[in-house]
């Protein structure tokens, strides 16, 4: 008989669970404790609750861990990144980052990625599958065991669409923002699309407070068609609509993430029609110097994003260059994994 992996599930579900049992509703809580507030990975160290029931739990329940397979650590700002091996044997990237206002970690929700975004190396490495809640959840749990921190924000941006594994990554959400776990607040929460704009809409419905961060790279739809192809679908006036819904239902600021692309995106015609485009919502613009990937011959000059930010400014558009963080490690996501894909598995 499969197990259940206890770690994806809610605390709802695992008492609807335990009641089968013939036990008490109160256990699922100190059990949910147990996994999500002291990170106890076996259930023999459960100490408060029954040895039976402990034997029923190793019976049917499994504690899904990740393994630790390449850690590196920046000599220039303490960026660490990880490369996790899941039990399946495939390969994640995790990059944790240190700001002045507390420690960030970017997670991977899938392994690889259907997107096929140009200039994105975690998309040449193909997509395998969608990762389950807990294998997104212990990123996290793995990352502050390891360094002994407590992580004050997360970031979806590592491998993968996060609204392509929306079911999964919405019980992320739930289980790292319960009061009776982690308790991680969801306005510390950052969600990263390409532009998947029919589950834009379903999150805004659902007015859960985090901060959505959209790819846009581009404000004419030929270009950005060109290099994301998700925009044959859904079209920038769509993908426009869908993020001003957001707005409205929620309140909350976007993020237009933006790669300057010397030669295809960052000219002056590009500012004034992003300018055009974006002018009068509740939004801010993140320039992203574009990393280097060896398939994909992209590139941004030394001073290609501060020019562009400089262009977006004159025409009245909130912007800035995001700081880059552990280029000594290449901590962009995707190069990591691909190694260890073509090589069958790297050494610590």
């Amino acid at each position: 008989m499969e197990k259940t992996d206890i770690l994806s599930l809610s605390l709802s579900e695992l008492e609807q669970l335990l009641v089968k049992y013939d036990e008490k509703k109160f256990r699922a809580k100190q059990i949910f404790q147990w996994l999500h507030k002291k990170r106890i990975m076996d259930f023999d160290k459960m100490t408060d609750i029954s040895v039976q029931l402990r034997q029923q739990l190793k019976e049917n329940f499994c504690i899904n861990g990740l393994f630790m397979q390449k850690r590196l650590e920046s000599s220039i700002d303490n960026t660490v990144k990880y490369l996790y091996r899941l039990s399946d044997g495939n390969f994640v990237e995790t990059v944790l980052m240190d700001y002045s206002y507390g420690k960030s970690i970017c997670v991977s929700t899938q392994v690889g990625c259907k997107m096929g975004c140009n200039f994105c190396a975690s998309a040449i490495a193909g997509y395998v599958r969608s990762l389950t809640p807990s294998e997104i959840l212990t990123q996290i749990y793995e990352t502050e065991r390891d360094t002994g921190v407590r992580v004050t924000g997360v970031v979806l941006m590592g491998i993968g669409e996060p609204l392509d594994n929306f079911d999964n990554v919405l019980k992320f959400l739930n289980l790292i923002s319960d009061k009776n776990g982690n308790n991680l607040s969801l306005r510390h929460v950052s969600l990263s699309t390409c532009g998947i704009v029919p589950r834009i809409y379903e999150l805004a419905d659902m007015k859960l407070q985090l901060t959505l961060s959209v790819s846009l790279h581009s404000p004419y739809d030929d270009k950005r068609s060109e290099i994301m192809p998700v925009n044959r679908t859904y079209n920038i006036d769509e993908l426009m609509k869908a993020c001003r819904y957001y707005i409205e239902k929620t309140g909350r600021r976007i993020t237009f993430e933006y790669a300057v692309i010397d030669s295809v995106n960052s000219a002056e015609k590009d500012a004034d029609k992003l300018a055009s485009l974006l002018r009068g919502m509740n939004c801010h613009v993140n320039l992203i110097p574009v990393n280097r990937v060896r398939e994909r011959n992209y590139r941004t000059s030394r001073s290609g994003a501060a020019d562009f930010a400089k262009r977006l400014g004159q025409r009245g558009i909130n912007a800035t260059v995001r700081r880059t963080l552990g280029s000594d490690i290449e901590a962009a996501c995707g190069q990591l994994r691909r190694d260890a894909g073509s090589k069958g598995g790297l050494d610590n």
